[in-house]
């Protein structure tokens, strides 16, 4: 059943246990996920909610560009598209939504490709998994990047650390040089990093507050940001204290494509889970 927000429309799971996911039919975004009584997604109380501009907060799904890197509208344009909702299924224990975009008039004035995209919300007690499926329809090598633009909520971000990447080649786009990552990040000041994707879990610590993130290989890199207190100023969709409240851990392709043959079809996800 449809329900607004913003005047939005969304769609709500809803678990026994009172965990919830509300997802608008704007880029099939994630708005809110609630899981043991505590909001765990950031989401911008500065959006305009129109249904047409970028959504800060939740989960954006970019595609079929990541950022800037090429020639279409910063992300691309899955966001800001109106997607349709199909399969749905509830039950005490576990939830999930369907929903799909494809080719549109306006898509192939940015992008000459023929696709359809296919994304799954799906709850269970204490945990989201959110999977995203590209088809190639067309005649020719279809060609993207991508991510799932995870804005997670945090107490006090100076206070936060996320852990798992130890070891893994890190790219710091804030200062354009490459490292390896330490075995705990902290947070102060704009924090702008893409990782080559490890096999481990992430562990998340806000307070005490501990998230599992976990992806498919599929995804070939993991990013995390915060824009920091200069750049959150900057920001018109942020409120300026909006920085010290998120921090982004996205699943993503960054540096290279994925390739899809004709009628060939790729799968990525995203897992998050509550531990502690």
């Amino acid at each position: 059943m449809v329900e607004y927000f913003r005047n939005l429309p969304c769609y709500r799971l809803s678990l026994a246990c009172g965990d919830s996911v509300l997802i608008a039919l704007q880029g099939a975004q994630v708005l809110s996920w609630v899981s043991q009584g505590r909001e765990r997604l950031f989401l911008s109380p500065n959006n305009k909610f129109d249904g047409h501009t970028p959504i800060r907060g939740g989960v954006p799904i970019c595609f079929p560009q990541f950022n800037q890197r090429g020639p279409l509208p910063r992300h691309g344009f899955a966001r800001t598209m109106d997607w349709e909702a199909h399969d749905r299924v509830e039950s005490p224990d576990i939830a999930f939504q369907d929903f799909s975009c494809a080719t549109q008039a306006h898509t192939l004035a940015h992008w000459e490709f023929h696709f359809e995209a296919q994304y799954r919300v799906e709850i269970e007690p204490g945990q989201l998994n959110l999977t995203l499926r590209v088809t190639n329809n067309d005649s020719n090598t279809l060609q993207f990047t991508g991510a799932l633009h995870t804005y997670l909520a945090v107490d006090d971000i100076a206070l936060t650390e996320l852990l798992g990447l130890d070891g893994l080649p890190e790219w710091d786009a804030v200062e354009d040089v490459h490292h390896v990552a330490s075995s705990s990040l902290h947070f102060d000041g704009e924090f702008d990093r893409v990782y080559h994707a490890g096999d481990n879990p992430l562990l998340l610590q806000d307070g005490s507050s501990l998230l599992q993130i976990e992806q498919s290989p599929s995804w070939a890199h993991t990013v995390v940001w915060n824009p920091g207190a200069e750049k959150s100023v900057e920001l018109p969709d942020l409120p300026d204290d909006g920085f010290a409240r998120m921090l982004c851990v996205e699943a993503a392709q960054v540096f290279e494509t994925v390739h899809l043959a004709p009628q060939e079809e790729w799968q990525g996800w995203q897992r998050l889970r509550v531990v502690g």
